[in-house]
């Protein structure tokens, strides 16, 4: 069974940073595409990054492009954001999600397979 569990979600003020880590468990982790979206109350679910495990190839929306960074532990099936610079913008419930084969761009949700259940990022003022 394919599970991904994110957590390092929290409360952090403008300016600060914080790390979200995304386990996998069920699936060959080197094969994948893992992608990291977000979504704010009222709005649209949005890709913010995109890491294709066996080329360590990184993707980013532009919004968050130089503050944050994809990364990846392959021997523990970790997927990594860290994410500096916050603002209050950047508030929303945040999700991994895999998919397999090799996306050489920043996907749409419906393009991937398997979603965790996401973690709170609050960015105060």
């Amino acid at each position: 069974e394919v599970q991904l569990v994110e957590s390092g979600g929290g409360l952090v003020q403008a300016g600060g940073s914080l790390r979200l880590s995304c386990a996998a468990s069920g699936f060959t982790f080197d094969d994948y595409n893992i992608g990291w979206f977000r979504q704010a109350p009222g709005k649209e679910r949005e890709g913010i990054s995109n890491l294709l495990t066996s080329e360590g190839r990184t993707y980013y929306a532009d919004s968050v492009q130089g503050r944050f960074t994809i990364s990846s532990d392959n021997a523990k099936n970790v997927v990594y954001l860290e994410m500096n610079s916050l603002k209050p913008e950047d508030t929303a419930v945040y999700y991994c999600a895999a998919s397999p084969g090799s996306y050489y761009y920043l996907p749409s949700p419906g393009e991937y397979n398997y979603w965790g259940r996401g973690t709170q990022v609050t960015v105060f003022l």
